[in-house]
């Protein structure tokens, strides 16, 4: 069972299938790490056909069985079922609703626009909401350009942990993308006032045992050079498919040509690079990033797969994106 997560957690679900299939027994924890993988790969008609198989074999699942269902639910898009596992699993499996299936039925409720209801589930639970919760309500408010729930999320946030750099930069970001760039100084200012710290967004792509890890707008990596130079062909091309950089993305108030440039200069797109230039042609390219990916380095991505006929996985912190022939495996839902 751990291996088969490792598999997972990798980035290899197909390694990850193979050992389920070859084990003898499996009980509940093997049931969950695979129905995991699926769900954090983005596969959720696979994820809830294991979870129908694993109940026909009289395996009975448990609360964690259940956030892994629901987290299939979230990266599918899957919301009537999602809604209508929450709603039976105490009834049916005996399973009482925890903070966790909270946080996903408002990480599902959202990511369907549902803010409204989103809210009034926050509001309605029976403890204290966990911080994924509000964190979640507040990611979804910059897609949605909802500043009102934004600045409710941000402000529970900031009462739950002061000291944590993600609500303010949340909420800064919202207002930079809606061009309000007095309340971006504000939370700047707020951020200050009590002694936030911001962690650095970063990516990294392990060639031949060695990490490389980079920073946007790095200035550091030896082979910088190379990886310039190769990000800058590659742009030519994806323009000539149609790309537009999407500027939205950059979150400082500077000259629009100088956006364009930062935005190719993302943390993603510089490990992308410098792992095209650094393997075989063909090979998969395995990305990690400690955030999560950008709209623009998505889109760029999708491209970068079908420009250069290889698949790029890359893990951010809610899931697995597997770019192919322009496409990627959410579906651009995520």
């Amino acid at each position: 069972t751990s291996l088969v997560s490792m598999y997972c957690k990798c980035g290899d679900l197909e390694g990850a299938c193979k050992l389920f299939s070859e084990m003898r027994t499996r009980d509940v924890v093997a049931w969950n790490a695979m129905i995991s993988g699926y769900a954090q790969h983005g596969h959720g008609q696979e994820a809830i056909s294991l979870f129908e198989k694993m109940r026909a074999q009289g395996v009975k699942p448990n609360w964690i069985t259940f956030v892994a269902v629901l987290t299939a639910c979230i990266h599918t898009g899957l919301c009537d079922f999602g809604i209508q596992c929450f709603e039976t699993m105490q009834e049916i499996y005996g399973v009482e609703p925890r903070a966790d299936h909270y946080s996903c039925m408002v990480d599902l409720l959202c990511r369907a626009g549902l803010l409204e209801r989103a809210v009034c589930l926050i509001r309605s639970m029976p403890f204290e909401p966990h911080p994924s919760a509000y964190g979640t309500l507040l990611a979804a408010c910059r897609v949605y350009k909802n500043s009102e729930f934004a600045e409710f999320a941000a402000g529970k946030l900031i009462q739950q942990n002061p000291h944590s750099a993600g609500a303010y930069v949340q909420l800064a970001n919202i207002y930079a993308a809606a061009n309000q760039w007095a309340d971006v100084s504000r939370v700047r200012r707020w951020m200050k006032d009590n002694a936030v710290v911001k962690t650095p967004g970063y990516s990294w792509v392990e060639i031949k045992g060695v990490i490389h890890e980079f920073r946007s707008n790095d200035r550091l990596h030896p082979q910088l050079r190379l990886i310039h130079e190769r990000l800058d062909r590659l742009e030519e091309r994806m323009k000539a498919m149609g790309y537009v950089p999407d500027l939205d993305f950059v979150l400082h108030d500077v000259d629009e040509s100088l956006k364009v440039q930062m935005l190719m200069r993302h943390s993603e797109k510089l490990a992308i690079a410098f792992g095209l230039i650094s393997t075989a042609p063909g090979l998969t390219l395995r990305i990690f990033k400690n955030l999560r990916v950008c709209g623009d380095c998505h889109n760029a991505a999708k491209l970068i797969s079908k420009i250069e006929d290889r698949e790029i996985i890359l893990r951010d912190t809610t899931r697995f994106h597997h770019f192919k022939g322009g496409h990627c495996s959410c579906g651009d839902y995520w």
